[in-house]
């Protein structure tokens, strides 16, 4: 089995080169994503011309900026690395996780606020309470979604941010018992009271996207994702270490990246063409949450290719029996005395 790094007479951990080009390369996928996403706001929001338009004739400063953006992307993971040389990969793994871990956090807030303040106000708007509670100008603005979208839902995307770092749970039980909670009063109101909205239906299928597309990274952190385990049951750690790492750059990070790069380089993409045009839906007195699931699709990506890659670097630590393998938290909660 190969060394991964020595100890000398002092007790200090020094890596080989190969364990540096490893984290390296993670490094450098995570930033590389993080630097798409910015030149994605840069070009449609900003209208820079892009990256690829250096080789324009009439090229100016500004893709040469963008360029520049991608290369520090790379200069900075060779720096953080350079200067880290103590970390393990299962300490970069730990980060990167920690990192999916906020973005989903984040997405769950996101979710719960914003579904159930525009739920509200679609039933307000549905039943015509707002313009007695906020005038009529208001009632016909937040009737338009370039209206609603930046002055209800963008503080609400703040508030979600601030909430997600400020607290631990992922919230995917609370999740999955509003999904229950919306359904049942689904069929309360229809079967029973005769009432039904298009925003009933709405706030279900929100939630649920949610509750499937944000959770998708956790389950790869907890090893719960259905697997053709008929020979992976029975491998040991180091071959499971070698399976979940060349899975993790064979299949799980070209996916994600095939839906961030064809979801979202273009403004016709099937990401950010809703997202620039805040796209609602056709029923008239619906959720104006359209535009939010399709960002829905962008964050699973997201949170999955960053998961992915600490993936891989655990599965490089287990097949090369590095300490300090993380536990489970199921098998934490089996765990007697838990």
């Amino acid at each position: 089995m190969a060394s991964f790094g020595e100890l000398d007479a002092g007790g200090v951990y020094t890596p080989t080169p190969l364990t540096l080009i490893y984290r390296f390369l993670a490094w450098c996928v995570v930033a590389t994503l993080f630097t798409f996403l910015l030149n994605v706001y840069l070009n449609f929001w900003r209208g820079w011309p892009g990256a690829g338009a250096i080789f324009a004739d009439d090229a100016g400063a500004l893709p040469w900026v963008q360029a520049l953006i991608y290369t520090a992307a790379i200069a900075g993971s060779a720096i953080f690395v350079a200067r880290t040389r103590q970390r393990s990969l299962r300490q970069d793994n730990a980060v990167m996780t920690a990192i999916a871990i906020y973005i989903v956090n984040a997405a769950f807030w996101i979710v719960l606020l914003v579904g159930v303040v525009d739920a509200l106000v679609s039933f307000l708007r549905v039943e015509g309470l707002l313009p007695g509670l906020f005038g009529n100008e208001m009632a016909m603005d937040l009737g338009r979604n370039h209206f609603r979208a930046p002055v209800v839902h963008g503080p609400l995307i703040v508030i979600s941010l601030i909430l997600a770092a400020t607290s631990r749970t992922l919230g995917f039980t609370w999740l999955a018992l509003l999904v229950v909670v919306a359904e049942l009063q689904i069929v309360i109101s229809r079967f029973i009271f005769s009432y039904e909205q298009a925003f009933m239906g709405d706030v279900v299928r929100m939630w649920y996207a949610g509750l499937f597309l944000f959770a998708s990274a956790y389950t790869l952190i907890e090893e719960g994702h259905v697997r053709v385990d008929v020979l992976y049951s029975g491998f040991n750690q180091r071959t499971r270490g070698l399976v979940n790492a060349v899975g993790s750059v064979v299949l799980g990070l070209p996916f994600c990246w095939t839906i961030i790069i064809l979801g979202m380089s273009k403004p016709t993409s099937i990401i950010t063409s809703p997202l620039l045009s805040l796209e609602v839906t056709q029923s008239g007195f619906g959720m104006y949450i359209k535009y939010l699931m399709a960002a829905f699709l962008a964050v699973f990506a997201v949170s999955m290719a960053i998961q992915f890659t600490g993936y891989f670097l655990e599965g490089v630590a287990d097949y090369r029996g590095d300490a300090g393998k993380r536990k489970l938290d199921s098998e934490t909660a089996a765990a007697p005395g838990a």
